[in-house]
């Protein structure tokens, strides 16, 4: 069941969204050369207490952090430990807030450090494609569109640049809780006139989740969470929580900095 907010809640979540995607963009910011991705775990508990909030993916049975930090060929689902980040390694984070009862969930990823590596300009390529993707798709949310058209829309981007689109990972609603429905591929999947049709009100995570290589996903090893490439190639994910409304897309964790 789609579970449609009311202008009140979108308020809400716009509110808690916004404390988000501004500690996003310090973590981003933080995630530096000689900083372990405990270090950054530890700030963003930190920065989410002084948020008033409570960390979103904690929620999730079996999880026990408030980030997941993926670097290079790790996907999603990143457990924080002791890896020291280096110039030129490839880092997600992907974090979620619950504010005033709602959940919000974002994730960026960027290049750590300086890159010297001959492979530079081609890791910039690769991150402004699923940038650009996303914003894509942002703009596709609007009252009457289909997810159809965001899934097909996605997988073309990314397709049409040479990049992979991992499909067992799907972009979500969210809300009262983490993860509701409906389930956002990034990929056509079946006949689009028959995906749902945006009516406002509805508030989702649009999240294009993407390798350089070939899309063929493993778990990394036995901690349960934790997802790379299986030829360990490059992984990257661009993430917004999104409000369908009458006046269109609202990007409800746009930071507030």
């Amino acid at each position: 069941m789609i579970n449609r907010k009311t202008k009140e809640e979108v308020a809400v979540m716009r509110e808690g969204g916004e404390k988000l995607g501004t500690i996003r963009e310090i973590l981003m910011k933080y995630a530096e050369p000689g900083i372990s991705l405990q270090q950054i775990e530890k700030y963003a508990c930190d920065l989410i207490d002084k948020s008033g909030g409570t960390a979103s993916f904690k929620t999730v049975q079996g999880y026990h952090w408030a980030t997941c930090l993926c670097v290079n060929e790790v996907v999603v689902h990143g457990i924080p430990n002791a890896y020291v980040l280096r110039d030129g390694d490839l880092l997600t984070i992907d974090i979620g807030l619950i504010y005033g009862g709602f959940h919000t969930d974002t994730a960026s990823s960027k290049i750590v450090g300086k890159d010297t590596s001959p492979e530079k300009e081609k890791k910039e390529r690769f991150l402004k494609i699923g940038f650009d993707t996303l914003m894509k798709a942002i703009d596709l949310c609007r009252i009457g569109h289909r997810i159809g058209e965001i899934s097909a829309s996605n997988q073309k981007m990314i397709e049409d640049a040479g990049y992979g689109v991992v499909k067992s990972l799907v972009g979500h609603g969210v809300g009262h809780e983490l993860h509701e429905d409906p389930q956002i591929p990034n990929y056509t999947r079946g006949d689009i006139e028959h995906t749902y049709q945006f009516q406002g009100g509805e508030t989702v995570a649009i999240e294009p989740i993407y390798v350089m290589g070939n899309p063929s996903v493993v778990y990394e090893n036995d901690d349960g969470w934790t997802i790379t490439t299986r030829d360990r190639s490059l992984a990257a994910v661009f993430e917004h929580s999104i409000a369908i409304t009458e006046n269109g897309p609202i990007i409800l964790t746009k930071a507030g900095i």
